[in-house]
């Protein structure tokens, strides 16, 4: 789509800093994919833009949730962005459900919605199919949240990946409607989809993205050495004769996604690893990668366990997080409810 940037933006010392968002859901520990993908890029850019990165709370109870699961994984989840690289003095990091300006302004979206739009996402078909019995509206509006997530803060660029790209589209339909009436009200976003990065697949289905609902062919950033070393040794390779480590990912699916969380982990190029493994086989290279995982995970692992044990810095983040993320929030919500003619007090 001719709105997607596949490079940063280079800002001068005098230009203000474009504003980035992104957010996941707390359903579960971050995995690999999630911190390849995104957080290890997320907290490279934070010199180059002003980040505001949350946990989607409020998106995770489409599904049910139990309460107490969800309220502990939200704290873990914050230990967890912090120990992959996220700054919460350089970056906004904050729980979606604690700024009500979320809620409050996917109402207000909710009208300016077709359902016409809604009713072509991929994800409702999808999620509807994976949860027959509980095919609920907030799962039919989800993108209509996902847009108010991204509108409030006037975000300049939204990183998603190939498979979000239609909620970005959504988005930017949503905030020009809105514009076309009301005037200059929201900035239209554009998606980052970052050129190198990791599109991590799962380790016993390399067809398919890493996730959290197939836990033996993912990979827990806070998984042992021992479970992370156990499910490298049981990826799915291919079933050629060959056996030899090369990129090929319409022939060799399991192989290249090897390569990519290799490469992603060491910085050495396909070239660089189909020489390094020439001739060694499936047998030697998955342990391989799977060392070199269990290594790069390692301090990430440990620092966040340092932080789960500390409750009060971890709600104190939150508690500045909040604060500094309603502040932007606030101030595109009352301009909106001005505008649809809302009765303010003074």
């Amino acid at each position: 789509m001719e709105n997607e940037i596949t490079t940063p933006n280079t800002n001068t010392e005098s230009a203000p800093k474009k504003r980035m968002l992104s957010g996941i859901q707390p359903s579960g520990d971050l995995h690999l994919g999630n911190y390849l993908g995104a957080i290890k890029n997320w907290a490279d850019r934070v010199n180059d833009y002003e980040c505001y990165y949350f946990m989607a709370d409020l998106h995770t109870i489409t599904v049910r949730q139990d309460p107490a699961t969800l309220r502990k994984r939200s704290l873990n989840q914050l230990a967890q962005y912090i120990a992959c690289g996220l700054d919460p003095e350089k970056n906004v990091l904050f729980l979606q459900s604690h700024v009500p300006a979320h809620a409050q302004l996917a109402w207000v979206l909710n009208c300016y919605t077709m359902f016409g739009e809604l009713s072509r996402m991929t994800q409702f078909k999808d999620k509807s199919a994976k949860h027959k019995d509980n095919i609920n509206a907030g799962l039919f509006t989800y993108p209509v949240l996902m847009a108010a997530d991204i509108l409030l803060y006037q975000a300049d660029y939204v990183p998603v990946g190939e498979d979000q790209k239609q909620h970005v589209e959504i988005t930017r339909d949503i905030a020009q409607r809105f514009n076309s009436i009301y005037g200059d009200v929201f900035k239209v976003p554009e998606a980052f989809i970052p050129k190198a990065g990791a599109r991590v697949y799962g380790l016993t289905t390399p067809g398919d993205k890493m996730s959290k609902s197939i836990p033996e062919g993912c990979v827990f950033i806070m998984d042992s050495p021992d479970e992370i070393a156990r499910k490298f040794k049981r990826a799915v390779t291919d079933s050629d004769t060959e056996h030899c480590v090369r990129f090929d990912r319409e022939n060799k699916p399991g192989v290249a996604n090897l390569m990519n969380i290799y490469s992603a982990i060491t910085g050495e190029s396909f070239e660089e690893i189909e020489r390094e493994f020439d001739g060694m086989g499936y047998g030697a290279f998955k342990p391989k990668v799977g060392e070199a995982v269990i290594e790069h995970l390692r301090p990430i692992r440990e620092e966040a366990e340092r932080l789960m044990a500390d409750k009060a810095y971890l709600n104190e983040v939150y508690k500045n997080g909040a604060e500094r993320a309603s502040y932007i929030a606030n101030k595109t919500l009352r301009k909106v409810y001005k505008k649809v003619g809302f009765y303010q007090l003074p």
